[in-house]
């Protein structure tokens, strides 16, 4: 059985269209009706034309022309004589760069993960980005009474910062660059927002923590002055957790990093093996089952996937935007 569907292809630099495609399901293949499908901050890096070196999480090359998607989820409509992992009308998140733009898409067993009870499928659609999220707040190190700063308040950042609140931090605080992002962090639980173009985020830290610095500084701007902000703040000792996707090469103050034993912590859940976050998963998203951490507030935009050309273009040009939905 084959099943006919439209399919996101990023031609060039700017220039991403729906193009018919058949999905034909192999005997280890699974295909899925899509539900809700995310933009993702490395798909914006794509579709500027900023594409990373090849890495063991591309099973296609990341080239031009690239079958863009990978945040979505949905329900299993067939499945091949060899899986026996899912059946037809389970609800799946996707873990994988499966060309997820699109009305239907084709996936291994190693690439889903089971939607969690009780979590409503809009958020279960963006269960990759948010299990990413939550288990790099859970997994941060925080404990009760520190001083934390999240550098970046895209939705990633907005998850984190609230995990990291409900951890018992004492102060939070939230660094950007843009006063609507900001506005939104201050709602959602943080104690502080910084705009990095108008303050001084070294020294509020500073006079925050009486000189020593920030105990935890999570990275998820992922620009180059952002890595350095973020090594400049951190007390003696404290914890650097990496979340961001940089996929360009920069420069970093690393005499920091050694001469002030810092301690570094890679909180990049998708990844990992496939067997750990399938294990890690359900625990991560319990607390927005829980209704623990707000994340309706970051869904900022939808559109139609016929509308996938604004989408994009609202994507690149507004900033301000944190997460961007579309529905097939």
């Amino acid at each position: 059985m084959s099943v006919k569907t439209r399919a996101a292809l990023l031609k060039a630099p700017y220039d991403i269209e729906l193009v018919e495609k058949e999905l034909v399901c192999g005997e280890d293949d699974i295909i899925v009706k899509n539900h809700l499908i995310g933009i993702c901050g490395s798909d914006k890096n794509f579709y500027r034309g900023q594409m990373p070196p090849k890495t063991a999480e591309f099973r296609q090359d990341p080239k031009f022309p690239f079958w863009l998607g990978h945040e979505s989820g949905g329900t299993v409509v067939e499945v091949g004589a060899k899986v026996s992992e899912y059946k037809v009308g389970d609800q799946v998140i996707a873990f994988g760069w499966c060309n997820n733009y699109a009305d239907y898409f084709m996936a291994k067993a190693f690439q889903l993960q089971p939607v969690p009870e009780g979590l409503d499928m809009d958020l279960a659609s963006l269960g990759e980005p948010l299990a990413c999220a939550m288990y790099s707040g859970l997994h941060s190190g925080v404990q009760l009474g520190d001083v934390v700063v999240v550098m970046g308040g895209g939705f990633a950042g907005q998850v984190i910062a609230q995990c990291a609140k409900k951890k018992g931090a004492t102060k939070v605080v939230v660094a950007d660059v843009l006063d609507g992002k900001l506005e939104l962090a201050r709602k959602l639980g943080a104690d502080i927002a910084v705009n990095l173009k108008k303050q001084d985020l070294n020294q509020i830290v500073q006079d925050l923590t009486a000189g020593q610095g920030a105990d935890v500084v999570v990275e998820a701007a992922g620009s180059e002055s952002s890595f350095n902000t973020a090594s400049e703040i951190i007390r003696h000792n404290g914890k650097f957790v990496f979340y961001s996707w940089v996929t360009q090469p920069i420069t970093l103050n690393i005499s920091r990093w050694h001469d002030d034993g810092l301690e570094f912590i890679n909180t990049c859940l998708v990844h990992h093996t496939w067997r750990e976050r399938y294990v890690w998963t359900p625990p991560s998203l319990r607390p927005v089952v829980q209704g623990d951490v707000e994340v309706r507030p970051l869904i900022t935009h939808e559109f139609k996937l016929s509308e996938i050309k604004a989408a994009f273009e609202l994507a690149d040009k507004d900033d301000t935007a944190i997460k961007i939905v579309l529905r097939p």
